[in-house]
């Protein structure tokens, strides 16, 4: 089985049934298989064939998951790309990925419009120069059904990673990886024919594209796009459409929490509040569940090379181990907390996050030595660093990279961070190591609050409750801190702003 005979057997089984809304379009599944086969057989015919690379440069639209199944039915490989990227950042992944052709939405066309490294370049709204429309090939092509033979073997995408310490790495997967994590959230979260999906994080990560647009398509329900978020769009949206599953990162809860619509809105369709991709404080956990009025507030914790796929926590845990990302691996991935040596850490010790699935990647395209790298015994490394409670439950310490040694002590940030949103009025925060002479280096603390903070205080507010080699030696308040579009924190940008 792949993804696009998924689709064309929904497009039979639930003809009539909504496939997609976005911009008050409404796409039955059978009109849109019909799109996908016509733009298939438009890109047969301008030469695109299998395990070709085909570039996507959109937002969350229709055309999007048209081109991205289109893509597919013909054995060529997607590649969707952010679409907060510049022109270089396209061409490198363009270049890197050897793309044959690319497909770019008219709302952020401008960006890529000069690009010189693709050979078949198609664009929504009408042709310009040597950009063909999207619109127009829809309509010349014949609808010719497209037999889709690839199996859960056969390569699928391959999704860049977000390059926060480097340049993107092409994670590569194939229809069983994608398939397996789309089954995982279906099972796990009760998605059927008669769910409504909320889809307002860019499609170009693995979590909305893998884990919630894929198991919608899995079982036939509806997907609600928008190509933007904003807080009264965010709750317009679960009010006009009765959606029952969202999932967000933390950023978009807590900038929702605060809108003044939120305390009269009505939200009761939902039944999945689901967050995932960067942590939640404790702190933040009770105000979000505070502000949305539910005890539904789900965690998902994974990574995009292995599907992603993780670790859950279900509403009802976080009465008690709120901040934590749950005690159990989801259907069909086990994971373990391993130290150095590969050996599972006991209670309270600290390892680093291993984790074994069919949504395991099949590797970094084209990198073999990072693939080598990124495994062990064929468990893939998270990189987080984390313990296990006495009760099972799993506690994020800090990512391995961003551990700060000073003087030879290990200094996990995460902890530090915990505490200083615990401050008054302070929203966000950041701590990170930068360079001391003496020490190696030293421990500051960056932060966004609501009103001026004096830095005394919270200084001395922290020696009350941490250890005093952990107390930040340096701070700066921000209006707020850099983040990429997953809504995580830059660090490595911070670092390199206090080395320059």
């Amino acid at each position: 089985m792949n993804s696009s005979n998924l689709l064309a057997r929904n497009a039979r089984k639930y003809p009539m049934n909504e496939a997609v809304i976005c911009n008050g379009r409404r796409t039955t599944y059978k009109e849109l298989d019909d799109q996908v086969t016509r733009l298939s057989n438009a890109l047969i015919s301008k030469g695109i064939k299998q395990e070709d690379k085909v570039v996507l440069f959109m937002p969350n639209v229709l055309e999007f998951i048209v081109s991205y199944f289109a893509v597919q039915r013909i054995g060529a490989i997607v590649v969707p790309v952010n679409a907060k990227f510049t022109l270089s950042e396209v061409e490198y992944v363009a270049q890197h990925a050897e793309a044959s052709a690319i497909i770019a939405h008219e709302a952020i066309f401008s960006s890529v419009e000069k690009i010189s490294t693709i050979p078949l370049k198609i664009k929504t709204g009408p042709a310009k120069e040597e950009w063909l429309s999207y619109e127009e090939l829809i309509e010349s092509a014949d609808n010719t059904q497209i037999n889709c033979l690839l199996n859960e073997d056969d390569l699928s995408t391959i999704l860049y990673t977000s390059g926060t310490t480097g340049k993107p790495k092409g994670v590569l997967f194939s229809y069983r990886n994608i398939l397996a994590v789309a089954q995982m959230i279906a099972i796990e979260m009760e998605v059927k024919p008669e769910s409504r999906i909320l889809l307002m994080m860019p499609l170009t990560h693995s979590a909305p594209l893998h884990l919630f647009l894929m198991s919608g398509i899995l079982v036939g329900a509806t997907n609600v796009l928008t190509p933007t978020f904003t807080p009264d769009l965010f709750i317009t949206s679960v009010e006009n459409e009765k959606t029952t599953h969202f999932f967000g990162a933390p950023v978009a809860y807590l900038a929702t929490a605060s809108h003044p619509r939120l305390q009269t809105a009505d939200l009761s369709s939902m039944k999945w509040w689901i967050y995932g991709g960067a942590p939640l404080s404790e702190k933040e956990v009770h105000y979000i569940q505070h502000a949305f009025k539910t005890e539904n507030l789900t965690c998902v914790y994974g990574l995009t090379e292995a599907g992603p796929s993780g670790a859950l926590m279900f509403g009802y845990e976080h009465a008690g181990k709120a901040g934590s990302v749950g005690k159990r691996a989801p259907f069909g991935t086990e994971l373990r907390i391993v130290n150095e040596d590969g050996k599972d850490v006991a209670v309270g010790e600290i390892g680093e996050i291993v984790l074994y699935g069919e949504g395991n990647m099949i590797g970094y395209y084209k990198d073999p030595e990072a693939t080598k790298a990124a495994f062990i015994d064929g468990w893939v490394k998270t990189g987080d660093l984390a313990r296990f409670d006495e009760d099972g439950y799993i506690w994020i310490v800090d990512r391995k990279k961003d551990v700060i040694i000073s003087g030879g002590v290990n200094i996990y940030p995460k902890e530090i961070e915990d505490r200083i949103l615990q401050y008054e009025g302070i929203f966000e925060v950041a701590v990170v190591g930068v360079p001391h002479e003496e020490w190696g280096e030293t421990v500051k603390a960056i932060f966004a609050a609501k009103t001026s903070i004096d830095k005394e205080a919270l200084k001395q507010y922290l020696s009350e409750h941490l250890a005093k080699y952990k107390v930040p030696r340096i701070y700066e308040q921000v209006e707020a801190l850099p983040r990429n579009a997953a809504g995580k924190i830059l660090k490595q940008q911070l670092k390199q702003q206090v080395v320059n």
